[in-house]
Protein backbone atom coordinates (compact mmCIF):
# COMPACT_ATOMS: atom_id res chain seq x y z
CA UNK A 1 0.00 0.00 0.00
CA UNK A 2 1.79 3.49 -0.75
CA UNK A 3 -1.22 5.56 -0.17
CA UNK A 4 -4.49 6.61 1.58
CA UNK A 5 -6.61 5.97 -1.82
CA UNK A 6 -5.29 1.90 -1.46
CA UNK A 7 -7.23 1.45 1.59
CA UNK A 8 -10.99 0.39 2.09
CA UNK A 9 -12.27 1.02 5.50
CA UNK A 10 -15.91 -0.47 6.80
CA UNK A 11 -18.50 2.53 7.83
CA UNK A 12 -20.67 2.35 10.87
CA UNK A 13 -23.40 -0.15 9.18
CA UNK A 14 -20.05 -2.32 8.43
CA UNK A 15 -20.35 -1.35 4.83
CA UNK A 16 -17.26 -0.90 2.63
CA UNK A 17 -16.12 2.56 1.67
CA UNK A 18 -12.99 3.24 -0.54
CA UNK A 19 -10.91 6.08 0.69
CA UNK A 20 -10.54 7.33 -2.98
CA UNK A 21 -12.99 9.02 -2.04
CA UNK A 22 -10.87 11.41 -0.43
CA UNK A 23 -8.54 11.54 -3.19
CA UNK A 24 -7.26 15.88 -3.65
CA UNK A 25 -8.26 16.34 -0.08
CA UNK A 26 -6.33 17.37 3.14
CA UNK A 27 -7.58 14.15 5.72
CA UNK A 28 -6.50 14.30 9.37
CA UNK A 29 -7.15 10.63 11.00
CA UNK A 30 -7.94 9.92 14.54
CA UNK A 31 -8.51 6.76 16.59
CA UNK A 32 -11.50 8.66 19.05
CA UNK A 33 -12.75 7.43 22.55
CA UNK A 34 -16.22 8.95 23.93
CA UNK A 35 -15.08 8.12 27.60
CA UNK A 36 -11.58 8.98 28.28
CA UNK A 37 -9.97 12.74 29.52
CA UNK A 38 -8.46 13.09 26.05
CA UNK A 39 -12.46 13.09 24.83
CA UNK A 40 -13.00 17.23 24.72
CA UNK A 41 -10.59 17.54 21.70
CA UNK A 42 -13.93 16.45 19.76
CA UNK A 43 -14.62 20.57 20.51
CA UNK A 44 -11.36 21.58 18.61
CA UNK A 45 -11.40 18.60 15.61
CA UNK A 46 -15.06 20.50 14.43
CA UNK A 47 -13.90 23.49 14.63
CA UNK A 48 -10.92 22.82 12.18
CA UNK A 49 -13.53 20.78 10.22
CA UNK A 50 -16.24 23.96 10.40
CA UNK A 51 -13.28 25.97 9.83
CA UNK A 52 -11.56 24.19 6.50
CA UNK A 53 -14.12 21.66 5.19
CA UNK A 54 -15.08 24.16 2.26
CA UNK A 55 -11.20 24.40 1.21
CA UNK A 56 -10.89 20.68 1.33
CA UNK A 57 -10.43 19.38 4.01
CA UNK A 58 -11.65 16.18 6.22
CA UNK A 59 -11.77 14.19 9.12
CA UNK A 60 -11.77 10.24 9.41
CA UNK A 61 -13.37 9.38 12.85
CA UNK A 62 -12.11 5.75 13.90
CA UNK A 63 -13.42 4.87 17.49
CA UNK A 64 -11.35 2.08 19.27
CA UNK A 65 -12.24 0.63 22.60
CA UNK A 66 -8.40 -0.50 22.84
CA UNK A 67 -7.49 1.74 25.68
CA UNK A 68 -9.36 0.93 28.39
CA UNK A 69 -12.61 0.13 27.60
CA UNK A 70 -13.09 4.04 26.92
CA UNK A 71 -14.70 3.81 23.93
CA UNK A 72 -18.03 1.98 24.66
CA UNK A 73 -21.39 0.84 22.65
CA UNK A 74 -22.57 1.19 19.58
CA UNK A 75 -22.30 3.24 16.16
CA UNK A 76 -25.75 4.71 17.92
CA UNK A 77 -24.79 5.56 20.74
CA UNK A 78 -21.28 6.86 19.81
CA UNK A 79 -22.97 8.78 17.30
CA UNK A 80 -25.52 10.32 20.13
CA UNK A 81 -22.54 11.34 22.27
CA UNK A 82 -20.49 13.09 19.86
CA UNK A 83 -23.44 15.15 18.34
CA UNK A 84 -25.06 16.00 21.56
CA UNK A 85 -21.92 16.95 23.29
CA UNK A 86 -19.59 17.93 20.64
CA UNK A 87 -21.98 18.36 17.67
CA UNK A 88 -19.32 16.57 15.48
CA UNK A 89 -20.32 16.32 11.89
CA UNK A 90 -17.59 14.99 10.32
CA UNK A 91 -17.54 11.18 9.28
CA UNK A 92 -17.44 8.50 11.53
CA UNK A 93 -16.43 5.00 10.71
CA UNK A 94 -16.84 1.24 12.34
CA UNK A 95 -14.89 0.98 15.55
CA UNK A 96 -11.35 -0.55 15.45
CA UNK A 97 -8.43 -1.86 16.50
CA UNK A 98 -5.17 -0.07 16.17
CA UNK A 99 -2.63 -2.25 17.66
CA UNK A 100 -2.23 -6.14 17.59
CA UNK A 101 -2.92 -8.81 15.29
CA UNK A 102 -6.75 -7.22 14.99
CA UNK A 103 -5.43 -3.71 13.56
CA UNK A 104 -6.99 -2.15 11.24
CA UNK A 105 -4.97 -2.16 7.99
CA UNK A 106 -5.23 1.47 7.23
CA UNK A 107 -3.52 2.14 10.89
CA UNK A 108 -0.98 -0.65 10.74
CA UNK A 109 -0.23 1.22 7.25
CA UNK A 110 -0.70 4.93 8.95
CA UNK A 111 2.05 3.98 11.77
CA UNK A 112 4.51 2.31 9.20
CA UNK A 113 4.57 5.80 7.40
CA UNK A 114 4.97 7.97 10.72
CA UNK A 115 6.06 6.29 13.81
CA UNK A 116 5.05 8.19 17.60
CA UNK A 117 6.08 8.06 21.14
CA UNK A 118 5.83 4.11 21.52
CA UNK A 119 7.85 3.17 17.97
CA UNK A 120 4.94 1.70 15.90
CA UNK A 121 2.39 1.70 18.46
CA UNK A 122 -0.44 3.82 18.71
CA UNK A 123 0.05 5.21 22.36
CA UNK A 124 -3.46 5.87 22.99
CA UNK A 125 -6.95 7.52 22.08
CA UNK A 126 -7.12 10.40 19.83
CA UNK A 127 -3.59 9.85 18.39
CA UNK A 128 -3.78 11.72 15.01
CA UNK A 129 -2.06 11.74 10.89
CA UNK A 130 -2.33 14.07 8.81
CA UNK A 131 -2.16 13.38 4.88
CA UNK A 132 -1.34 15.83 2.10
CA UNK A 133 -3.73 15.77 -1.23
CA UNK A 134 -1.56 12.77 -2.65
CA UNK A 135 -2.50 10.76 -0.26
CA UNK A 136 1.09 10.80 1.72
CA UNK A 137 1.01 10.83 5.50
CA UNK A 138 3.25 14.33 6.52
CA UNK A 139 2.73 13.81 10.44
CA UNK A 140 1.96 12.07 13.06
CA UNK A 141 0.76 14.15 16.19
CA UNK A 142 0.57 12.88 19.54
CA UNK A 143 -3.17 11.87 21.60
CA UNK A 144 -1.96 15.00 23.35
CA UNK A 145 -1.84 17.44 20.72
CA UNK A 146 -4.61 19.68 21.12
CA UNK A 147 -6.19 19.57 17.96
CA UNK A 148 -5.93 23.29 17.43
CA UNK A 149 -2.25 23.24 17.32
CA UNK A 150 -2.22 21.33 14.38
CA UNK A 151 -4.08 24.47 12.40
CA UNK A 152 -0.74 25.79 10.72
CA UNK A 153 0.13 22.84 9.53
CA UNK A 154 -3.46 22.04 7.94
CA UNK A 155 -3.35 25.54 6.41
CA UNK A 156 -0.05 24.49 5.04
CA UNK A 157 -1.20 21.60 3.21
CA UNK A 158 -4.47 23.02 1.98
CA UNK A 159 -2.62 25.90 0.11
CA UNK A 160 0.20 24.25 -1.08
Amino acid sequence: MTSLYDFTVSDQADQPVSLQNYKGKVVLIANTATGCGLTPQYQGLQELYDKYKDQGFEILDFPCNQFMGQAPGNAEEINSFCTLNYQTTFPRFAKIKVNGKEAEPLFEWLKKEKSGPLGARIEWNFAKFLINREGKVIERFSSKTDPLKMEEAIKFLLNN
